[in-house]
């Protein structure tokens, strides 16, 4: 399954590095807060809607600026862009952990979200535009199991943390640590270059400002189409990993470091799932993988938060939910470049994964709203379920794409 990695060109694997690092960095500038959620709640007494609303807020500011940063590297090229959003989002990740208030930490996790939004866009489009085309599914789904370990950092940091430090300076502590992966734009600097397709897309989009041509008749219906399967994915994914370490540790009683241990299962599973989905991008189409992990993400999310198991059984259960769930992601990136042409490559990606998460970013906030009525747990499955079915409907509408030049 990783034979292919030596295949690749020294252009290749760094422009794969910077992609998947910069996803990693993201996913760590982003989980945070979710771990963040409980001591929040008991420092600022921020009842469970106003911490989705941070959430929803975050999600919402990253679809805008998921869309505006790739439709900029269209005009101004992948690789100053990915530098940028990876240094936008570290910057006002650290600054948050100076909040006083929930409105300031409102404010701040929202400006992190334009640069949280812009990563994937340009990192995808990049990676999509550079790797051969019977590698790019594995390639852009390595670049997706960069979240798992970002997750997996925050996680272990968080048990760390708030094992070590009071509370009320363990959150400020996470936050803080966000400012390290600004780091990754030297070596982005240095070793990644432009795609030549990235390079000539450049200059048509410049001659023509084509970047709303996405909205015209015909890509409108490939646009809505990838932007409701956006949502599906980032709906369910979101409505479930926001409020996971909050229903481990209210609902199921778990302690901090039983939640970081039940955590690091999952986030195990993620990595396998990405890798797992990567592979079967390529080798059994697009749409036959996200059928069979959007299938699996229903099967395991309703039975994680909705059936009565034990501990030891929600234990092991985590594996799976983490591998289906994350792996649905893995095959998006290569599938989104290939149904969108090289002058709107960007701008189509960008929109339609973050209107996906812009429409996904309710789904948190929902949450909060609905568990104040339903039980945690049950608010969690229901969304997930609804979620996911959406990505069914969708992909069976979408064209297969596996082996498609870009030109």
């Amino acid at each position: 399954m990783l034979s292919w990695w030596r295949e690749l060109g020294r252009e290749e694997r760094a422009a794969l590095i910077a992609a998947a690092g910069g996803w990693g960095v993201d996913a760590f500038d982003y989980m945070i807060y979710s771990f963040a959620i409980p001591a929040l709640i008991v420092a600022w007494g921020m009842t469970r809607a106003e911490a989705g609303l941070i959430a929803t807020s975050t999600l919402l500011f990253s679809a805008a600026g998921g869309w505006l940063a790739g439709a900029l590297s269209d005009r101004v090229g992948r690789v100053r862009m990915l530098q940028a959003t990876i240094a936008w989002f570290a910057l006002f990740t650290f600054l948050s952990g100076f909040s006083q208030s929930f409105a300031q930490l409102l404010v701040l996790r929202s400006l992190q979200g334009l640069g949280f939004g812009g990563e994937w866009a340009v990192g995808a489009a990049l990676v999509g535009e550079i790797i051969r085309p019977r590698h790019r599914g594995k390639a852009v789904g390595t670049v997706q199991s960069g979240w798992a370990l970002g997750w997996g950092v925050a996680a272990i940091l968080y048990a760390l943390y708030f094992s070590l430090l009071p509370a009320g300076l363990a959150w400020r502590a996470l936050f803080w640590t966000g400012l390290l992966p600004a780091l990754l734009t030297l070596y982005v600097r240095r070793r990644v270059r432009e795609p030549e397709a990235s390079v000539a897309a450049r200059l048509q989009a410049r001659e023509r400002g084509q970047f709303l041509v996405i909205f015209t008749p015909r890509l409108l219906g490939t646009t809505a189409l990838a932007s409701l399967m956006a949502t599906g994915m980032q709906g369910g994914y979101y409505a479930v990993t926001t409020w996971l370490p909050t229903y481990l540790k209210t609902v199921r009683g778990l302690s901090i470091v039983d939640t970081g241990a039940y955590l690091v299962v999952i986030v195990a599973g993620s990595f396998a799932g990405y890798l797992t989905a990567a592979w079967a991008s390529d080798r059994l189409g697009r749409r036959a993988g996200f059928i069979v992990f959007a299938a699996g993400s229903v099967l395991v999310a309703l039975t994680y938060t909705l059936v009565p198991i034990g501990d030891a059984v929600m234990l092991f259960l985590g594996f799976p939910l983490g591998f289906f769930v994350s792996g649905n992601f893995s095959g998006v990136g290569a599938f989104f470049a290939e149904l969108f042409p090289g002058a709107v490559r960007g701008s189509g990606m960008g929109f339609a994964y973050n209107f996906g998460r812009g429409a996904g970013a309710t789904f948190p906030l929902l949450v909060g709203f609905l568990s104040a009525r339903l039980p945690l747990g049950a608010a969690i499955g229901a969304f997930a379920g609804f979620a996911y079915l959406l990505v069914l409907v969708t992909v069976i509408a979408l064209p297969e794409t596996r082996g498609r030049a870009l030109a």
